[in-house]
């Protein structure tokens, strides 16, 4: 046989594999486990870091401050170092819209080693902590500190941390405090829907959620014991003594790609975790220009591979033989008339369009664009290769006015 011929059975085998060993990642219908109201709610603090959002504040805040809670919930809105009147504008919307309690805070700039957002993430949490020890007085804390009942339900129980980009219906956190507590999980995590709206955002978007899936695949993630561990950043709500065992998020504060690395270290301590895609949970943040998602995809694309030539190579022989083989197979076979080479590459194909078929209907896009998988791999091989040749320009891991380093580099650097 020809190597085009040997090619296409090897993508072949890729595909049935995917198809029936990597966990089912192309079902879409893990939604929220099943559930039940607990007899008690708990007090839950809503994190949400936020720097230069007030393009998409109006949209998104307004629901966090409408949640429907039966218990106590309040929100801390970090703003990390905005130059738009980001925090100006939570206030404002807060006295508007009512609500939860929402206080708005300023972390100053993080110290080397720690990203922005998870420097936001730390000031939140321990802002939170704070104002639950202030209000329980000193009789309370030394009834906590004797193991006493009055220590209860002042310090939250869980948290809840959001992007400022994303809009919650208003039953959200009630409904993932209460799969938490059914199903006994420290993390839960939901995969906002994307918006999907321009072209290139009904090309590239649910081709993002569908790479995620096969790399993290949602039943393994859940899975007791098992060594796959995600999260979706945008809407996790963690137990706080399970955030704590775990050291988080001083633990992962390097990491870009920071949603992975917190499941990654609440599972290694021991934590349950789940991730589903969302029904009720959006992100409103626009991405109408290639430009936008190429910017979105490439600056974590090489911390994806931790900065190794090895895994990128890798990776783009990987996505080469996966995803662009099947179409080229199939017509160098056609054309060179080798029928092995065109029927394993067909084949392939076929199977590479019935996965994707899924996440499409969940996004509500036409089907037609399932064919066109080949081509959206193409686009998010060159951010890879992009991603890494910022990295070694220096400009690697930019977002918002900050460069982060590699976390070798970062820990070395002294701390400011």
């Amino acid at each position: 046989m020809s190597a085009v011929a040997w090619t296409a059975l090897v993508s072949l085998a890729a595909w049935l594999w995917l198809l029936l060993g990597q966990g089912l990642f192309w079902r879409t219908d893990l939604r929220l486990p099943p559930r039940r109201d607990p007899e008690d709610w708990p007090y839950v603090c809503v994190v949400v870091p936020a720097r230069d959002e007030a393009a998409v504040l109006r949209e998104s805040l307004p629901s966090l401050l409408a949640q429907d809670y039966p218990g106590r919930a309040e929100i801390v809105f970090v703003d990390d170092g905005s130059t738009d009147g980001t925090g100006r504008l939570a206030r404002a919307l807060a006295d508007r819209h009512r609500g939860l309690p929402l206080t708005v805070t300023w972390p100053g700039e993080p110290p080397a080693g720690w990203t922005g957002k998870l420097w936001a993430v730390r000031h939140g949490i321990a802002h939170a902590r704070t104002a639950g020890e202030r209000k329980r007085g000193p009789r309370a804390r030394a009834a906590g500190r004797e193991g006493g009942s009055d220590a209860t339900g002042q310090v939250p129980e869980y948290l809840l941390l959001t992007d400022a980009d994303i809009a919650h219906e208003p039953d959200s956190l009630r409904e993932l405090v209460a799969a938490a507590r059914s199903g006994g999980f420290d993390l839960v995590s939901q995969m906002a829907r994307l918006r999907v709206a321009s072209m290139w955002e009904q090309l590239v978007v649910p081709a993002f959620v569908y790479f995620f899936a096969q790399l993290y695949p949602f039943r393994w993630v859940a899975k007791e014991g098992g060594r796959t561990a995600a999260a979706a950043g945008g809407c996790v709500l963690l137990r706080t003594e399970a955030a704590e065992r775990a050291g988080v998020p001083e633990a992962i504060r390097h990491a870009v790609i920071d949603d992975v690395a917190l499941a990654g270290a609440v599972k290694r301590c021991g934590g349950r975790v789940w991730l589903g895609l969302a029904e009720r949970v959006d992100s409103v943040r626009p991405y109408p220009r290639l430009a936008d998602l190429w910017r979105m995809i490439s600056r974590s694309a090489y911390s994806q591979l931790r900065h190794s030539p090895a895994l990128l190579v890798g990776t783009v022989l990987g996505l080469a033989v996966v995803y662009l083989a099947p179409p080229v197979t199939l017509v160098a076979g056609l054309v060179r008339d080798e029928p092995i080479a065109a029927a394993a590459g067909g084949a392939a194909w076929l199977i590479m369009t019935a996965t994707y078929l899924p996440m499409l209907r969940y996004y509500r896009q036409t089907l037609w664009l399932a064919p066109l998988l080949p081509m959206t791999a193409l686009l998010y091989l060159f951010m890879t290769v992009d991603s890494a040749f910022q990295h070694y320009r220096g400009k690697g891991a930019a977002w918002k006015g900050r460069t982060y380093k590699r976390p070798d580099r970062a820990e070395a650097a002294p701390d400011q």
